[in-house]
């Protein structure tokens, strides 16, 4: 009789368990409640022709969750996809996100093309998202819910055409676009616009070629350059492919000013171009020699700890949208996503690492843009140029 009343009880204490781990707070693999959390998504490029890009971003984002991994007394959790460098992939990546992972925000994405492809799934869904370096003023266009903390094209494509103009001295310049890139093929629209409207020829784009993302070859593009006149040419495209333009014009004997993009900056750049990146001239988001904010300070020692080298902008950016989701969240007083949107909408002087961000009507961050040569082998900061005020 004792020995089935010790089973009995031995039974009763396994069911308990079993039931406080079936409802209730969720349970641990030892069987402890798992902590409370607040899920924060992240979809970035970790493969594909955008993964080093998507790499340096979550970089920042993990420094950031490291030095703040709280927020309203929870800990923060980071559900990192992959979005393959693929808009049908970004599109499959966001709606895992709201609908399975049931994030609170989502940080993201490298490449506007993929930020525009998860766009209408976030506002479907009601849950906002912070780009970190999608540019292009489409990522956020007729969406409330999505904001950057990022400047975006038209102000980056005035920002070179300036600098072609005014810096560089010419008057004729060429373009090499990646036409299945939103990016490039937004930045030189902007740029154009305002190159003919400083030369007062509309005339002065005198050579335009096309390629695709992933080719290789540009003997073509560049030829046809070379006989059209052109005192300076305008590549805005991705690194990969950026970085073998400028290694083939130097092979050509195309001696001619490269100008371009904040997707320059990146190590693939020097690595792929080598002595042939030397003097070309881009637009970005940061630099370490023009400190912003206290955010600014923070984010270069804690990254230096733990790097032991000088970060790229683009992982100022995705550690600034981090911590700008928390202030959303802290400001908020929950983590409802339509909460959070709303806190975000309210945005003023916010102080990132990458400078102080206040959000525009559209969900646009108004900041400044930095200007970055190549020389010596290393990305070297020239100037800031600030934003137009209208």
């Amino acid at each position: 009789m004792k020995r089935k009343l010790s089973l009995l009880l031995a039974l009763v204490m396994v069911f308990s368990i079993i039931a406080v781990g079936c409802s209730g707070a969720p349970a641990t693999s030892n069987g402890e409640p798992k902590e409370d959390v607040i899920k924060i998504g992240v979809f970035e490029p970790l493969t594909g022709a955008n993964a080093a890009g998507g790499a340096l971003e979550i970089e920042g984002i993990k420094l950031a969750n490291e030095m703040y991994p709280t927020v309203l007394g929870k800990k923060v959790e980071l559900v990192i996809l992959d979005n393959k460098s693929d808009k049908v992939e970004a599109a499959n990546a966001a709606t895992r996100l709201v609908d399975q992972d049931k994030v609170s925000v989502v940080l993201g994405s490298w490449g506007s093309g993929l930020s525009i492809a998860a766009g209408a799934v976030y506002k479907e869904a009601g849950v906002p998202a912070i780009g970190t370096s999608c540019t292009n003023p489409l990522v956020t266009l007729n969406n409330d819910y999505y904001f950057r903390v990022c400047f975006i094209d038209p102000f980056q494509g005035n920002v070179m055409a300036n600098y072609a103009f005014n810096q560089v001295k010419v008057k004729k310049v060429a373009f090499i676009i990646e036409k299945s890139n939103d990016y490039s093929v937004g930045l030189a629209k902007f740029f154009q616009d305002t190159f003919k409207e400083l030369t007062g020829d509309q005339n002065a784009i005198v050579y335009t070629g096309y390629y695709n993302t992933g080719d290789q070859d540009f003997t073509a593009q560049l030829t046809g350059i070379k006989e059209s006149g052109a005192e300076a040419i305008f590549a805005p495209g991705n690194f990969t492919e950026s970085a073998l333009i400028m290694k083939q014009a130097k092979e050509l004997g195309l001696t001619l000013p490269i100008l371009g993009g904040d997707t320059w900056e990146t190590p693939e750049v020097i690595d792929i171009a080598g002595g042939a990146a030397e003097g070309v001239v881009f637009s970005t988001f940061f630099d370490a020699n023009a400190k912003l904010t206290g955010e600014t300070s923070k984010f270069l020692e804690a990254y230096s700890k733990k790097y032991g080298k000088e970060p790229a902008a683009v992982t100022a950016l995705g550690y600034d949208a981090y911590i700008l989701a928390l202030d959303a969240i802290t400001r908020a007083g929950n983590a409802e996503p339509q909460a959070i949107r709303d806190a975000l909408a309210k945005t003023v002087d916010f102080p990132g690492a990458a400078g102080t961000v206040t959000l525009d009507v559209n969900g646009d961050a108004v900041k400044s843009a930095v200007i970055k040569t190549v020389k010596d082998g290393k990305f070297t900061y020239l100037t800031t140029v600030e934003p137009i005020k209208k």
